[in-house]
């Protein structure tokens, strides 16, 4: 088998970025008031700024998430890579921009490069690390010899405040002392952002420049023990169940917002941490994947920074003390980009000069659909 290297990293993030006093003129406003939990939850979750795919003049939207991840792509091209030389693409999103056919095929008819082997890879936060893994397998066993990984999010395209017009138009009577929306669709409208970012990787390191060498990538499902905690296209039934679109009238798609994201909050907090770090670190730990004295940096993605001491202290139950002086995140100023975030966070860390031959980099991805989460291992060659 052979060793799979990172050899350029690129990111993309539409317009300017987005600060807290104007992202509700951005988003737009829901019903006739502004939203009385963005100022808790933006000061909770320590994002100063963020990018929409949105003119914030006309509002109209300026990428879609086609378009977010071929940016990205083609600033791998600008940095010396031959998009014809590639034999396989693979694209993770949560939201593509259609059920069918699916984002990387879509991606790949964006960029016009030479046929070659395409694939998608569904989910949320995890989506992303999943093409990435499909990439270097593929390298490793000899499969491929040049890949690209992408993760994008589009978050915005339905989070606008016009979506929700025909839920609160329904709801009137019952919204006429507040007209906002319920707080878990509310909740995600001021955590996610958009952007893209996309790998070039190969078997052999850069000779005139550093690489990242995958050392392990991590995951695993705790969906048998929990229930779905963050969920679209359907809804959440008191049972625990959930209820997807099909199963609603066409009506009721607009009249309960279904397609909107939404997040069951006290699921998340009650959980996220305690199985997406200490459960799955003591794993890891336990068959020796690595030692937490040997890792130089530390890449967290998680959603809010108010989650960031809890990720500390899961990480010492599990026997993984990597002190915060070695952390490095950029969600106080790139937003929360879901799939795209340890791509945008990993792209900052090797362009800007961060890091040093020999170094090694751990990086976390959770997803709190239904509780997974990921943990890659690279170092710096």
């Amino acid at each position: 088998m052979r060793n799979v290297y990172i050899n350029k990293i690129a990111a993309f993030l539409p317009n300017e970025p987005v600060d807290n006093n104007n992202i509700e003129k951005v988003l737009g406003q829901v019903g006739e008031r502004p939203s009385r939990a963005k100022r808790i939850i933006l000061r909770s979750n320590k994002i100063k700024t963020r990018y929409y795919a949105i003119d914030p003049l006309t509002r109209k939207a300026t990428h879609s998430n086609t378009e977010l991840t071929a940016e990205a792509i083609r600033k791998l091209e600008s940095d010396g890579l031959d998009l014809n030389s590639v034999d396989l693409l693979s694209c993770g999103t949560t939201l593509p921009d259609q059920i069918m056919p699916n984002h990387a095929i879509m991606v790949h008819g964006e960029l016009g490069c030479d046929p070659l082997e395409v694939v998608s890879t569904a989910g949320i936060c995890l989506s992303g690390i999943t093409a990435l893994k499909y990439t270097y397998t593929a390298i490793k066993s000899g499969e491929a010899e040049i890949a690209i990984a992408t993760g994008s999010e589009n978050s915005s395209a339905i989070m606008r405040g016009e979506n929700f017009k025909p839920e609160i138009e329904a709801k009137l009577e019952e919204l006429q002392k507040h007209q906002e929306i319920a707080f878990e669709k509310d909740f995600l409208r001021w955590m996610l952002s958009d952007g893209a970012g996309a790998m070039a990787l190969s078997a052999k390191p850069n000779t005139d420049s550093l690489s990242f060498k995958i050392d392990k990538i991590f995951s695993t499902s705790y969906a048998n023990i929990l229930d779905t905690c963050m969920y679209a296209g359907c809804e959440k039934n008191e049972d625990g169940s959930v209820s997807g679109w099909r199963t609603f009238a066409p009506e009721d798609w607009l009249k309960k917002s279904i397609f909107a994201v939404k997040q069951d909050v006290k699921l998340l907090n009650d959980n996220v941490m305690e199985y997406t770090v200490a459960q799955a670190l003591m794993v890891m730990l336990k068959k020796e994947m690595f030692h937490p004295d040997e890792i130089d940096w530390f890449l967290p993605h998680y959603s809010s920074g108010f989650f960031r001491e809890e990720v500390y202290t899961k990480m010492k139950k599990a026997g993984c003390d990597i002190p915060q002086e070695k952390w490095f995140t950029n969600l106080s100023y790139k937003g929360n980009t879901g799939s795209a975030s340890i791509y945008i966070m990993l792209e900052e860390l090797l362009n800007e000069c961060m890091v040093k031959k020999g170094q090694k980099v751990l990086c976390y991805i959770p997803e709190s659909g239904r509780f997974s989460t990921a943990f890659m291992l690279l170092e710096v060659v």
